[in-house]
């Protein structure tokens, strides 16, 4: 009994020998896939931002501070809408104050072309039509003491006298007469217009400035940037609003170089944004771009895609993801991508025949990032996926 369980012990022994050996001696065990008939599309995926496709900028024409806004950011607007106004207390007080000039111009002109200021020249002629009856009466006097004179009635003294009268009162009419001719004289006409035509020009250049503190939308469109508070002061040419046309928007998409050639304008191209998680927009490439710019480490082409925004979700500015699908092929044969190997120069895989492997030169088609079209296989083949142990023609090997 004692000399059973060593031999027991030995026999399990070379049992587990002779099935060790018999295990060493299987054919390695192999993943495999199966060659399936699809449709595959190949699509060059990379990074853009979004502009609107028509724009323009609302700026300021004059300085001042904000006293209104009229908007707010993503309002529509139609070209010509109101926007912001500027105070404009002291160009209102400017322009009465150019308007009272004006006035004032006005009416001095008016009394040259009356002749005068009437209160004075009335005065003046009364003046000069009371001399004119004192010298009437004066020269009575004067021509009956020269008669009186030759008929021994009076004195030469009298007639001296009456005479000294006469040429008092005509004296005194004709400096009445120069007076008023020299009230007003015609050459101050030409001043006065000018002053008026200096002033006209104020007012209309005030005008323009109360005109322009109303800044207006230049098209129509969204007000896509908009930042502006009441009590903000802007000078001439300051950016008050962006605005564009958002329904359709062009997504600038940062093709890298060598993609460049799979990217043609037409083909379809959707947008994603981290924003709205599983939204998506669609569009289509419009223009290729005419040059190569460096992007942080990459080399890109700058290709613009005009995509539809229909509830005006995407805004200029945005960081997008684009997905430009370049290709497609529909019903063809497809494998996954890790069952090509290269080899030796040659692309192909490892075809399953019987029990072991048999190597299949292949032509790739369409790819996306996990499969490839192929030519060279039939519906339905099994085909290797890569293993620990490196495969070979002709090798056996155990389905896994």
């Amino acid at each position: 009994m004692k000399f059973l369980l060593p031999l027991v012990l030995l026999a399990a022994l070379a049992v587990g020998a002779w099935q060790l050996l018999e295990w060493r001696n299987l054919p390695p065990q192999v993943a495999f896939t199966r060659a399936t008939r699809s449709t595959i599309s190949s699509s060059v995926s990379t990074n853009g931002k979004v502009d609107p496709s028509e724009f323009a900028q609302a700026r300021s024409e004059s300085s001042g501070r904000v006293e209104r806004i009229s908007v707010r950011l993503r309002q529509q607007v139609a070209a010509g809408d109101e926007l912001v106004t500027l105070d404009t207390a002291q160009l209102r007080h400017d322009l009465e104050s150019a308007e009272a000039r004006i006035a004032s111009a006005k009416s001095d002109i008016s009394v040259i072309d009356a002749g005068g200021r009437q209160p004075e020249k009335l005065v003046l002629q009364t003046q000069i039509d009371q001399a004119t009856v004192e010298l009437k009466a004066a020269q009575e006097e004067l021509d009956r003491e020269t008669r009186l004179e030759s008929r021994g009635g009076s004195t030469r003294e009298q007639v001296t006298l009456r005479k000294n009268r006469v040429d008092a009162i005509q004296s005194t009419i004709r400096g009445l007469n120069q007076r008023l001719s020299t009230l007003v004289a015609p050459t101050d006409r030409g001043p006065l217009e000018q002053r008026l035509r200096q002033e006209e020009v104020t007012k209309q250049q005030i005008e323009l400035r109360i005109q322009q503190s109303i800044i207006r939308a230049p098209i129509s469109g969204t007000i896509y940037q908009f930042d502006l508070k009441p009590g903000a002061y802007l000078n001439p040419g300051d950016v008050v609003a962006s605005i564009g046309r958002l329904d359709k928007v062009h997504v600038i998409v940062f093709v890298d170089e060598p993609d460049l050639g799979r990217v043609r304008p037409g083909l379809p191209v959707t947008i994603t944004w981290d924003a709205f998680p599983g939204r998506e927009w669609s569009g289509s490439v419009d223009r290729l771009p005419t040059e190569i710019k460096p992007l942080d480490s990459r080399q890109v082409g700058e290709v613009t895609c005009v995509i539809n925004n229909p509830g005006l979700d995407l805004i200029p500015g945005t960081n997008v993801t684009a997905r430009i699908k370049s290709e497609t092929a529909e019903n063809v044969v497809t494998i996954p991508k890790e069952a090509v190997f290269r080899e030796a120069g040659k692309t192909g895989v490892y075809l399953l025949v019987k029990d072991h492997l048999e190597w299949r030169d292949i032509t790739q088609g369409v790819n996306n990032t996990t499969h490839t079209e192929v030519k060279g296989l039939a519906e339905g083949d099994q085909i290797a996926l890569p293993s620990d142990r490196p495969l070979t023609p002709g090798m056996l090997v155990r389905p896994n």
